[in-house]
């Protein structure tokens, strides 16, 4: 079946493998980790032995996630990742952590006025400000682009879960669905 679900979960598996393949070296502690994706950029602060803080807001499910600690892997999402140049950030390395490490588990994301570049701003100069946000006000087809590459994003995660579930149901001995049989 090509473009179904065992296709996707393909090309998903070998983007994570070229991932694991490209990292060469770990970003500073605190620095501000970028992934650009369809339309939009996910921002994180690392924070050490492979992992990353961010505001996983709309990341993987129409429900608006906290603020949470995971794998660089996961962060990056089979995307790659660039640290953005913050050499006049008021607080960094460890300082910037502690600030990171101090909303784990807040749940207040708002696309325009609190996500993740507004996160990450926040632990690097004390000011939670998005420049997306401002190009997107400002232009509406950057605007559009950025919704479109959102809605892709949702529909892949969706993809994912709804693989891993017929999947599981089919490891369980359960009747297996279309997307388990390759």
């Amino acid at each position: 079946m090509t473009g179904g679900l065992p296709d996707i979960a393909r090309r998903m598996n070998a983007m994570n493998a070229e991932l694991h393949a490209n990292e060469i070296e770990l970003p500073p502690l605190g620095a501000h980790l970028v992934t650009h994706r369809a339309g939009y950029s996910h921002h994180g602060i690392y924070v050490g032995n492979g992992r990353v803080i961010h505001y996983s807001g709309f990341c993987t499910t129409l429900r608006r996630g906290p603020v949470e600690e995971v794998s660089l892997a996961r962060f990056a999402g089979a995307h790659p990742v660039v640290v953005s140049d913050e050499t006049n950030a008021r607080y960094v390395g460890r300082e910037a952590v502690q600030r990171a490490r101090s909303r784990i588990g807040e749940n207040r994301y708002r696309l325009l006025t609190n996500n993740c570049e507004h996160f990450c701003t926040w632990c690097l100069d004390g000011v939670g400000r998005s420049e997306q946000v401002r190009a997107c006000m400002k232009h509406p087809t950057i605007a559009m682009r950025a919704i479109t590459g959102m809605c892709r994003a949702l529909i892949a995660a969706s993809a994912k879960r709804t693989l891993r579930a017929a999947c599981a149901r089919r490891a369980r001995g359960e009747t297996p669905c279309n997307a388990c049989v390759a």
